[in-house]
């Protein structure tokens, strides 16, 4: 699975001088990710902290070198869980890994604002940095092989690939609902920046109901009574925790083309379900289409940071509403995709685009060839 592949890359960076960096939501597993690299090492020599504790805060905004020397002692591997709950933590951690090299430094962090800010410009070169996104369709695939998991593809996209979720089959209902009204705003509705919870939750949810769609700052202020500037602020944050992402367009050599738009997608389909208050099961949904776009687009973004795949990504659309989903490019080689859920559904060649781009490449992807686009590289 990923989360073994990535435990035999970070045992092979441990005691290397520099800080480890996990960074990805609450609950999707970083926590047991950092029990497995270090479940081999001397419990004796395991030091752990959680961030979300006050005497923890308050404990590492004080502290010296000489103070920190002596807390640590013999300790050779320091935890930090949830980092970005401490004040200054970048310079606090600069200053152990420059004064005292013999420590190995874990981080994780469920806010890439909050603790990339704190973290980045203090440890510039000091650090491995690594994403963490739930479970993916390559490592349930590892898992159970690929016919189970293709078979399993209509609850996936309900449901989602939380760790908690995969591992609690019946209880996905419940689960997602604490998930989505706890776990995962803890950090956003901490922040300083959001004084109407209520608000933010009606912007999830239009976000939700729009996924796959062009998205309008207006429109989703209106929806979820705020100004333009405090939606694109929202959006920020709940991007930095790993709840949305956004896919800009694609423009450069037709006029019609648009170039300032954007869709929003959540990196996680059972979270989206979750806040419409909708599992209706595939068959009885009028969303599935959308459902499958943003399953497969989030599936993929996992698959390209896993395998270290840098690419370019975007969606494709002119004026005259011709649209393909996703387009990336990668090494200069330009790649158009469309999702459809049904295999059977005829979809013609992009005429527009390709005409416009000839040396790009153009494929649909569906339920039964989904291996193609999230387990090879293409």
């Amino acid at each position: 699975m990923i989360a073994r592949q990535l435990t035999a890359t970070l045992t092979e960076k441990l005691f290397s001088n520099k800080v480890i960096m996990l960074i990805g939501a609450r609950q999707v597993g970083k926590t047991t990710l950092v029990r497995d690299l270090i479940k081999n090492q001397n419990p004796k020599d395991i030091l752990w902290l959680n961030g979300d504790e006050l005497d923890v805060q308050n404990m590492f905004s004080e502290m010296s070198s000489t103070r920190f020397r002596a807390f640590l002692g013999n300790k050779r591997i320091i935890v930090i869980d949830e980092a970005q709950r401490i004040h200054d933590i970048g310079l606090r951690l600069k200053l152990i890994v420059d004064t005292y090299p013999e420590y190995q430094l874990i981080v994780t962090g469920s806010s890439s604002f909050e603790l990339t800010n704190k973290l980045n410009e203090p440890l510039t070169g000091r650090k491995w940095e690594y994403k963490i996104y739930p479970l993916s369709f390559a490592e349930m695939v590892e898992d159970h092989g690929i016919l189970e998991e293709k078979r399993l593809l209509p609850h996936r996209l309900i449901y989602g690939y939380y760790p908690e979720i995969v591992t609690n089959i019946g209880d996905e209902e419940e689960t997602l609902k604490n998930l989505s009204t706890s776990y995962l705003y803890k950090d956003i509705l901490l922040l300083d920046q959001i004084k109407k919870p209520e608000n933010l939750i009606k912007l999830l949810q239009a976000l939700a109901y729009q996924i796959g769609s062009q998205v309008s700052y207006a429109e989703l202020g209106q929806l979820s009574q705020l100004d333009g500037k405090t939606v694109e602020k929202y959006l920020q944050i709940l991007e930095d925790t790993y709840i949305i992402f956004r896919l800009g367009s694609f423009s450069r050599n037709l006029r019609n083309e648009l170039k300032f738009s954007r869709k929003i997608y959540f990196y996680d389909t059972g979270i989206r379900n979750a806040l419409i208050a909708n599992f209706s099961q595939i068959e009885n949904r009028t969303d599935t289409g959308m459902l499958w776009e943003n399953f497969i687009i989030s599936e993929r973004i996992k698959f390209l940071e896993y395998n270290k795949l840098w690419s370019n990504k975007w969606f494709w659309r002119t004026v005259q509403q011709k649209e393909i989903d996703y387009i990336e490019e990668r090494d200069g080689q330009l790649s158009a995709y469309e999702f459809k859920w049904n295999p059977t559904k005829n979809i013609r060649q992009p005429k527009v685009f390709l005409g416009a781009y000839p040396d790009a490449s153009f494929k649909v992807i569906h339920r039964d060839n989904i291996e193609d686009f999230l387990l090879f590289e293409e």
